[in-house]
């Protein structure tokens, strides 16, 4: 086989791996429920296991959000991918309303990657209308995908969008979003 081949072969392998890897991590993200659930437990008291010490920030209550749309074409990432960021946005705006995206949705008249799935909350943050925007854009959705990730491993907003900017904005500065910075650490 030429190197050229092998090369192909390689990255055609390396793609699909990564693809199973998504999927699987999508698939073992908890099923929605419609009912708001808690997202913080409170830590176990490593001096007594069988009490729970006080949870060191404040217990977010999931907002409640409408099913996502049928839009009548395959969206551009799988499904279970798609899903984990639409809940993702519209559990986390305090995180992705601060993050740009980078397609030029802005002349949709969107000022974050939060706007690619959430068209309309009510006074409590509850979703009422989802935008589809997010179903076709790889994008939207990467953007997206790659904040949770981050959210995931720890990082604050402040370091999200600092590594989101870092990855997108020098390839697509132009379709950059007009996303306000995020509130200075107190």
């Amino acid at each position: 086989m030429n190197p050229g081949k092998q090369v192909t072969v390689l990255l055609g392998i390396a793609g699909l791996a990564l693809v199973t890897t998504i999927v699987v991590a999508a698939q073992t993200t908890p099923p929605k429920t419609s009912k708001p659930s808690t997202f913080a437990k409170a830590p176990v008291d490593r001096q007594n296991p069988t009490t729970s010490a006080k949870p060191s920030g404040p217990i977010r209550v999931a907002v409640s959000t409408p099913p996502l749309p049928s839009v009548g074409f395959a969206p551009v990432r799988p499904m279970d991918v798609v899903r984990a960021t639409y809940d993702f946005a519209a559990q986390h705006p305090e995180i992705l309303r601060y993050v740009p995206c980078y397609c030029g949705c802005g002349e949709q008249g969107h000022k974050a990657n939060e706007s690619c799935f959430v068209a309309r909350r009510d006074q409590k943050g509850n979703v009422l209308e989802w935008d589809t925007h997010g179903f076709g854009c790889t994008i939207c959705v990467d953007v997206a995908r790659e904040s949770m990730q981050l959210y995931n491993s720890g990082a604050d907003v402040v370091a999200i969008r600092a590594a989101i900017e870092k990855r997108w904005a020098p390839s697509n500065a132009g379709g950059r979003t007009p996303t306000p910075a995020p509130p200075a650490k107190k």
